[in-house]
């Protein structure tokens, strides 16, 4: 191989080699291009010196050839600059020339393109547009001129395209032109080789993969199994019972593709207070309170939201049909009610309507109503929600003044549900009683000379009607005839309101020992009723009347005389003392009493009759005259008594008046005697 030589004389010799070339390698020959003998070279002590620190070249002396002494690399001196020198000085003794030698290393090709690594990761948004640049880095060839990079090849795809970027500097940069829409769903990676080549001879090459991952776009919605959903839900489930459970799925990935669901804001807050959803695992359960009676079926509308942004979306309705169970009682609302009957309303009275219902339904919701049968009272079926309460029986509020009667609903519910409603009946009066008296007749016992106006007797009347019915009056009644039965209003008074009975004069048992009387009560009602009692009115006796003389007459404590014989015979007979009393019983009851007398020896009487009688033999030497001091006493309680003085004159013959006595003394006696009996 021939390499080029400049020489200038005395100055610079210039020599170009390839790089790369092996230890020993002819260079050039000095001796030949300076002109100069071999042997003076030899002599002249030649040495080549370097720029570098690097020994490239070593030169021999005797035959003055240059050969590479080291491995030179163009790349390594010099880079990218196009053309690479190395300078050396060639120094001669005696005389000390120098000469300047100039090697110039000429570029091979021995050196591939090379990528900054094998592989390359690109992310492009699915929806990048039509287009789109993406900058590769460049591969890199250290070689220059023609051996340096010239061009890039890309891997066959339906996505990109290669376009070559130069620089002014000659520096080629790839790019990836996208030529088809992207989509991550239908690829989501996308693998690429792209190759650099030199313009060497043989060319030499290097490639790197290049994998493009699509990076999401949020351009798909979340899509349910179903567009609608059926569940069933018996009524009353409690809290956390699951309903159904959902599934939404996104082909997106990441937050793109991460599905939460909620209840739309379609749904009602009465809704949204029953049924509550899991938001990420789009469970419906029971929150609140499931009642067949305020809804039969529920339409959930349930949105399934993504967590792209912007986020998408998609919606579903869930169809909860509420199976019915027996949970409510019938209810009974009266429409009609008559709190108060009259006592008199035939069989048959209406006195209440009633309308029952059940919130739940089928059998659950047929209400059947019944009563207790121990009350006069019935109900009649008018039609399905409509029953009557009437009387059955006649009423009597005297026996009975009010009813609680207990109306009971049961559904036909398997196990049955009831409820009770008590109604209180209070039954009216109608002036349907007389009142009557609490005795068929009265007795009263009074003394005589009674206290005017206390109270003798109460007579008293019972009504068992009410109020204006009850309200009792008292009067006196009038008989025909005399006496005080006649118009007893002039002896006695009533209260017409308690019926207290009063004497309006003192009673005289001498005059009127009995009497009788009626009283009449009537009620208020209209008209009113009555009824009558009759009063016995005893008088009793009471020791007001002193004893009173019938014989002999005289007044009250007087003195009377009475002429007897001295002969007159023991035992015998002088006179009696008569006397009666107006009172009865033992205020009637008479004693006689000797009290005081001249000769207590000489006469006596007899306590009960008052016969007064010699009790001995009348002497010569009794005194003339006999005074003796009578008393007549009562029995009653203090007694009261008459006193009377009888002056006795005894004579030797039997005067006229005596002789009377012992003629008359016995019919005149008697005849007193019937008188006082009288």
């Amino acid at each position: 191989m021939d390499w080029c030589l400049c020489c200038c004389p005395g100055k610079e010799i210039r020599y170009t080699i390839p790089e790369e070339l092996t230890r020993g390698a002819f260079v050039g020959n000095i001796a030949k291009d300076l002109g100069t003998d071999l042997a003076k070279l030899a002599a002249a002590n030649l040495q080549i010196l370097s720029d570098s620190d690097s020994q490239y070249f070593s030169v021999n002396v005797n035959t003055g050839i240059i050969v590479v002494n080291d491995r030179i690399d163009r790349e390594q001196l010099c880079g990218q600059n196009s053309r690479c020198f190395l300078h050396l000085k060639l120094a001669i003794e005696n005389p000390v020339e120098f000469y300047r030698i100039e090697v110039e290393i000429l570029d091979i090709n021995d050196n591939p393109p090379e990528f900054p690594s094998t592989e390359i990761a690109l992310q492009i948004y699915e929806l990048a547009s039509l287009g789109a640049r993406f900058p590769i880095h460049q591969a890199q060839d250290p070689d220059v001129g023609s051996n340096a990079l010239q061009t890039y090849h890309l891997s066959a795809n339906e996505n990109f395209n290669l376009n070559v970027k130069a620089r002014t500097d000659g520096c080629k940069f790839p790019e990836l032109v996208l030529e088809r829409a992207l989509d991550r769903e239908h690829r989501a990676v996308h693998h690429l080789v792209l190759t650099a080549e030199d313009g060497g001879s043989p060319p030499r090459s290097s490639k790197t993969r290049i994998a493009v991952q699509v990076l999401d776009a949020n351009d798909n919605h979340p899509v349910f199994d179903k567009p609608s959903y059926q569940a069933r839900l018996v009524e009353n489930s409690p809290s956390g019972t699951l309903v159904i459970q959902l599934n939404a799925t996104d082909v997106d990935e990441g937050p793109n593709g991460d599905v939460r669901y909620s209840l739309s804001s379609h749904n009602s807050e009465a809704l949204r207070r029953i049924f509550a959803i899991d938001d990420q695992t789009g469970e419906i359960r029971v929150e609140g309170n499931v009642d067949f009676e305020e809804a039969s079926v529920y339409e959930i509308e349930v949105e399934a939201k993504d967590m792209g942004s912007p986020t998408m979306e998609e919606h579903c309705s869930v169809v909860v049909e509420i199976t019915d169970v027996n949970d409510n009682p019938p209810e009974v609302v009266l429409t009609s009610f008559s709190s108060s009957v009259s006592e008199d309303a035939p069989p048959g009275t209406v006195v209440a309507v009633l309308h029952v219902k059940d919130r739940d339904s089928g059998e659950h919701g047929k209400v059947q109503c019944h009563l207790p049968r121990s009350l006069p009272f019935k109900l009649r079926k008018d039609f399905e929600q409509q029953y009557s309460l009437l009387t059955s029986e006649p009423l009597d509020r005297e026996s009975r003044s009010q009813y609680n009667v207990t109306i009971s609903a049961s559904d036909l519910g398997s196990p049955p549900l009831s409820r009770h409603t008590v109604l209180s009946i209070t039954l009216a009066d109608i002036n349907d009683n007389a009142p009557q008296f609490q005795r068929s007749f009265y007795e009263v016992i009074v003394k005589e000379n009674n206290q005017v106006e206390k109270i003798l007797v109460t007579v008293s009347a019972t009504d068992p009607d009410l109020g204006q019915n009850s309200r009792l009056s008292y009067s006196l009644l009038s008989t025909p005839g005399k006496g005080p039965a006649a118009d007893p209003s002039t002896y006695i008074s009533i209260n017409p309101t308690n019926g207290h009975i009063s004497a309006k004069l003192p009673f005289d048992y001498e005059k009127t020992p009995y009497f009788q009387f009626q009283v009449e009560v009537s009620d208020g009602g209209s008209p009113a009723l009555s009824s009558r009692t009759v009063v016995h009115l005893f008088v009793t006796d009471q020791n007001d009347n002193a004893p009173g003389l019938q014989f002999p007459l005289a007044g009250k404590d007087s003195t009377v005389q009475l002429r007897i014989p001295r002969s007159t015979s023991p035992h015998a007979l002088i006179t009696k003392i008569i006397a009666v009393d107006l009172d009865s019983g033992p205020n009637a009851w008479l004693s006689y009493h000797l009290m005081q007398a001249t000769d207590p020896s000489l006469f006596g009487v007899a306590l009960r009759s008052g016969e007064i009688r010699t009790t001995r033999v009348l002497q010569e030497q009794d005194a003339s005259t006999q005074e003796l001091f009578l008393v007549i006493k009562d029995s009653g309680e203090p007694p009261m008594s008459t006193s009377v003085t009888l002056v006795v004159l005894l004579e030797e013959s039997a005067p006229e008046a005596f002789r009377g006595l012992k003629a008359h003394g016995a019919e005149r006696v008697m005849h007193v005697l019937r008188l006082t009996a009288v």
